[in-house]
C-alpha cells in the first residue's frame, strides 16, 4: 500500500504509540500544544511535528486540510468538538477520545460530508465491542460481560493506581453514571457500584464495579445482557466513594474567597502529580470478554484473556500499546478500504466481517498484544 499523510491530534501517551507504529509504513505528523511530547516523538523516523492549541478556532481545519486520514488521541472533554471540525473537513477519522457525548448525534453530519467515522476505537470501549460485534453476526449473544482495568504493577499507598490514560477521563469514570442492560431492559446505577472480586492467572484478586463502558453497543446490540466494570486493586473503591460523596469530583462551581472554582479542578490539580508514571514505572492491561449464547440451536460460550505488559523495550505502557494499536488496525482498515459506510461507525459494525477481525486480532499478535480465548 502507498505510504499515506495521516495526521494525529494529541501527543499523549497513547497519541505517541499510535505515531510510531503508524510511522513504520506511513507519513505521520503529530500535533499537540505540548512541545515536550513532539521533542521526544522528533527522534522518530517518518513523524513530522506541529504544535498548536487544537482548542483554537480554525486550527484543526487548517492542520488537517491535506491528509488522508486523521486520528484522534485528545482528552475526552475535547473529543466532540474535534470529531466535529474533522467531519466538517471532510476527512476520514478513526477517533479514541471517548468522549462523554452521544457519536450518532454527529451521524447525519457525517454522512452528509460523505465520511466515516470510527469512534471508540480503544481496548474498551474498541476490542470489547469488537468481540462482540463479531459473534453476534454469527451468533444470537444472549449474554455479554466485559471486565476491564490498567494498573501499575507495583502498588504504592494511598491509591494503588496510576493514569494510564488522560487523567481528568479517569475522574469522569468515577463519577459517570453506569449504564447497563438487564433482562432486556436498560438500567442505570452509580459508578463504583456491585464491587465483586475477581480472581486473575498472573495477578491474584482485582476489584470490578459498574462503569459506563457500554456505549455505543446500547445502541447497536440487541443482547438481554450486556454489562462493563472496571477493574482495580482491592480497597479502591471505597476512597473513591468517599471523594465523590464529599464532593471533590463535582463539576459545579463553589466560592472560596470571592473565587470561583470547581472541585474536581482543584481535586485532579492535587492528584495527577501523584497518579502520572515514573520513567520506567511498569504497567499492565487485564481485561476478560465473556460472551454466551446459541449458535445453530447450541449453547455456546466465548471467553478471550489479556494480559498484557509494560514494553520495556520500547518504553511504552501497556494500556498505550493495547489502546493505541488496537486504533491503528483499525486505521489499517480504513486505508485499505475494509470500513465500508459513512457517517459514525462503531468498533462492532467493523468487526462484524469476519476478515476484519481476524485481521485485527492478527495485528494486534503481531505487536504482542495476544488475546487468548479460553473457558
Amino acid at each position: 500500500m502507498k505510504r499515506k499523510n495521516i495526521v494525529v491530534l494529541g501527543a499523549g501517551m497513547v497519541g505517541s504509540a499510535i505515531a510510531k507504529d503508524l510511522a513504520t509504513n506511513h507519513e505521520v505528523t503529530s500535533v499537540d500544544v505540548n512541545e515536550e511530547a513532539l521533542r521526544e516523538l522528533e527522534k522518530e523516523d517518518g513523524i513530522r511535528t506541529r504544535s498548536a492549541d487544537l482548542s483554537e478556532p480554525g486550527v484543526v481545519e487548517k492542520i488537517v486540510k491535506n491528509s488522508d486520514l486523521v486520528v484522534g488521541a485528545v482528552p475526552g472533554f475535547m473529543g466532540y468538538r474535534i470529531v466535529q471540525q474533522v467531519i466538517r473537513s471532510g476527512k476520514n477519522m478513526v477517533d479514541i477520545s471517548f468522549f462523554p457525548q452521544d457519536p450518532f448525534s454527529l451521524d447525519e453530519e457525517a454522512r452528509k460530508n460523505n465520511v466515516s467515522i470510527v469512534v471508540d476505537a480503544g481496548v474498551a470501549p474498541g476490542m470489547s465491542n469488537i468481540f462482540l460485534g463479531y459473534y453476534a453476526a454469527y451468533m444470537e449473544v444472549e449474554k455479554y460481560t466485559c471486565y476491564v482495568g490498567g494498573l501499575p504493577v507495583i502498588r504504592e499507598w494511598p491509591f494503588e493506581y496510576k493514569a494510564v490514560f488522560s487523567p481528568i477521563d479517569v475522574i469522569e469514570e468515577y463519577i459517570r453514571p453506569a449504564r447497563y442492560v438487564e433482562n432486556g431492559k436498560p438500567v442505570v446505577k452509580p459508578a463504583l457500584s456491585d464491587t465483586e472480586l475477581l480472581d486473575f492467572q498472573g495477578l491474584g484478586t482485582l476489584e470490578a464495579w459498574n462503569s459506563d463502558g457500554l456505549r455505543t453497543l446500547l445502541k447497536t446490540m440487541k443482547v438481554p445482557d450486556m454489562i462493563e466494570k472496571t477493574l482495580r486493586y482491592p480497597g479502591t473503591v471505597e476512597y473513591l466513594k468517599v471523594l465523590r460523596e464529599s464532593g471533590f469530583f463535582s463539576y459545579d462551581e463553589i466560592d472560596v474567597n470571592g473565587k470561583k472554582i470547581r472541585p474536581v479542578d482543584v481535586t485532579a490539580r492535587l492528584l495527577f502529580p501523584k497518579w502520572k508514571l515514573k520513567p520506567g514505572e511498569e504497567d499492565f492491561t487485564v481485561m476478560r470478554v465473556e460472551i454466551s449464547g446459541k449458535q445453530n440451536g447450541r449453547k455456546k460460550k466465548f471467553v478471550y484473556t489479556l494480559l498484557d505488559r509494560y514494553d520495556r523495550e520500547k518504553k511504552i505502557t501497556s494500556m498505550a500499546r493495547t489502546t493505541g494499536y488496537t486504533c491503528t488496525a483499525l486505521v489499517n482498515l480504513m486505508l485499505n478500504g475494509k470500513v465500508e459506510g459513512t457517517g459514525i461507525i462503531p468498533p462492532e459494525t467493523v468487526a462484524e466481517k469476519e476478515e476484519n477481525f481476524t485481521f485485527i486480532l492478527q495485528y494486534l499478535k503481531e505487536r504482542n498484544v495476544d488475546y487468548v480465548p479460553g473457558n
